[in-house]
Parts: C-alpha cells; structure tokens; sequence
C-alpha cells in the first residue's frame, strides 16, 4: 500500500486562534504530519509525492471564488494589515449580503471560524495537500485497491465556499469528486470524532456521493451547526447523508457499534468505491476528543473496512498532538496492509 506526502504541506505553521473566548496555541502543528511520515517510513511503506493535477479538482467542488480568494490572500492582508494576525472579525449573515472588495471582507465572508488563521504559506500547503488527496484517489481510480493520502491540513470541515475547523480544501470531497470519473457510485466514510459538515455540504443534494459520518454529537461539540441524525440529505441527495452520532464519554464498544451502522449503510448503497475520512481524533488520550477509542479499535476498523472490498483511498484528517497519535496511525495503517495481504494470499 503506497503513500502520498508532500513536504510543502509542512510550511503551514499557525500559532494561535481565538476558541471559546481565549487567544490558545494552535493544535494543527506540521509535527502531526512529520510523526505520521516518519512512522510510514520505518514501516517500510513506500511514501510518494503527487503530481501537480492543477486547480480543476478543487473548483470540481468547491466555488471558483473561494478557491482563487486563497491564492494571494497573505499578500493582500499583509499589504493592508503588516503584521497584524489574520484572523477574520468580520462574519456576514449568509441570508443577505455581498461579498466585499476588502480583504477583511472577503476573509470572514470565506471563512466561517477563528480557526484558520492566514500564514505566509497557507497557500502551498493546502494547495499540495489537495493534490495529495487527488494522487491517492487516482491511484485507486488506475487500480490499486487502497491507498493513503497524507493530507495536512485537513479539510472535511471545510464547505463549499468556507473555511472552517482548520480545514480550507476539503480533501476527502476531492478524492470522492475524483474518483467519480471512474465509479458511478461512491461513498465517504468518516470516522473523525468531529463531524465532516464540510464533505456533508458539498455532497447534501447529491444522490451518487453517500457521505456517513460517526462523531461526537454536535449539540454541545464542535462542529456545532451540522451533523445531527435527522439530516439525510435534500432533493436527489435525500437518505444519501447519514449521521451517526455518539455521546460523550462513549466506549469503544459503543463506537464500534456505530461504525458497523455505517458499514452497512454503505453496502446497502451500493458503493463502487470509498473515501475514508481517517482521523485519529477518537482517541482516548486525543487532546481534543471526549471518546475512548483505544489503538485495538483503530485495528479493528481498519480490517473491516478492508473487508468490505471497495477501492478505497484513505484520507488523513484529525488526529493531534496526543501521546498515541503516531502510535494509532501505525496499528491502523499497518492493519490495513496486513489484510490486504491476507485477501490477496486468498485470491491466489
């Protein structure tokens, strides 16, 4: 099972960011995606860079507005701003409005949180993590049956035309998009503790994308706004979102459950292919989760997804700067190639 990394993706270093009223240091640190690169390599996994597959994936599900707002956005607030930090203050009702010509405008009109605070290389890095997770979904597209994108930032949080919850592109969106040029039906799978609301609003109307998501329920976590069991989609895409949500302080067995929920969800779908949205935020020792999932269930997950055999590209969401993150990558990712050995010794 190859790997796709980018070293660019590593120049996103925000400090900071405003959360529940206090200026805390960020949890989105390059160091998530150099311990998870270097556990690959003394693995032995084969860790690749992508080829630059432009902006035509990305525009593929996001709006074109949003995407080309990003590309000089740190030029434009430093030319207005100097060095001032580029967090939006300025939040438009999204029921009427118009999007401004100013960059402090056009910040909080693109970003619907504190939690993305704009650097110097914002830019390049979700620009090449996009690419990772469009590298990863075409390997699986030419053949392989899994592969897994190192994406960092992360991006299931991330809307259509809104940042939000450290994520810009939304990664998991682009590898499903990109994978549809090959599969009629496909399906997004995500198990981080948060809700992917991002992929659930870029996919709500649409009937050949299923999007299933196990999380913490929203009503008192983030993200809040979406994610709650009654939302299944609307028009084409009614009954093709399911939201399986979990309490505070659930088991490992409680979260297992749930998850088998959405394994057979997708069955029942009948999807081609599938995107799992991999984050390592469910564990116990997580600084930000409320859950007790353990390394045995990350191993556990990982064979059952494999089990389903679905071309499946894997990509990084959460996960942070826990004692077991390296350690819960590694159970899950080498699991993972494990049985897809053991299917392949039985093929032949």
């Amino acid at each position: 099972m190859k790997a796709i990394f980018d070293e660019r993706q590593l120049k996103h270093n925000p400090e900071h960011y405003f959360r529940r009223g206090a200026y805390i240091p960020h949890p989105e640190q390059p160091e998530r995606a150099i311990l998870i690169r270097d556990m690959l390599i003394r693995n032995g996994f084969p860790v690749e860079q992508p080829s630059d597959y432009g902006l035509e994936p990305i525009k593929a599900v996001h709006d074109h507005g949003y995407v080309e707002f990003w590309k000089d956005a740190f030029a434009r607030w430093q030319a207005e701003a100097g060095d001032a930090v580029a967090i939006p203050t300025y939040h438009p009702g999204r029921r009427r409005g118009r999007k401004s010509s100013s960059v402090f405008g056009q910040l909080g009109w693109y970003a619907t949180d504190t939690s993305v605070p704009l650097t110097q290389n914002t830019y390049e890095a979700i620009y090449w993590s996009a690419q990772t997770a469009i590298e990863t979904a075409s390997r699986v597209a030419a053949g392989d049956q899994m592969a897994y994108g190192l994406c960092r930032p992360p991006g299931h949080h991330a809307l259509s035309d809104g940042a939000n919850g450290f994520c810009i592109f939304n990664n998991a969106a682009i590898a499903a998009q990109t994978l549809r040029g090959k599969f009629s039906k496909v399906a997004v799978f995500d198990i981080d503790t948060h809700t992917g609301n991002g992929t659930m609003d870029i996919f709500y109307e649409r009937a050949d994308v299923f999007m299933c998501s196990v999380h913490v329920d929203p009503a008192n976590y983030p993200t809040y706004y979406l994610g709650y069991e009654d939302e299944r989609g609307e028009g084409n895409g009614e009954g093709a979102t399911l939201n399986l949500t979990l309490q505070p302080g659930a088991t490992e067995d409680q979260i297992l459950a749930r998850f088998r929920e959405g394994v057979k969800a997708i069955q029942d779908f009948g999807a081609e292919a599938l995107v799992i949205s991999l984050g390592f935020d469910m564990a116990e020792d997580d600084p930000l989760s409320e859950v007790g999932m353990t390394g045995h269930g990350f191993e556990v997950m990982a064979r059952e997804i494999v089990q389903m055999g679905l071309p499946t590209a894997l990509i990084q969401e959460g996960g942070y700067l826990g004692p077991s993150l390296s350690n819960n990558a590694e159970i899950y990712l080498t699991a993972s190639r494990d049985e897809l050995a053991k299917q392949k010794d039985t093929q032949t």
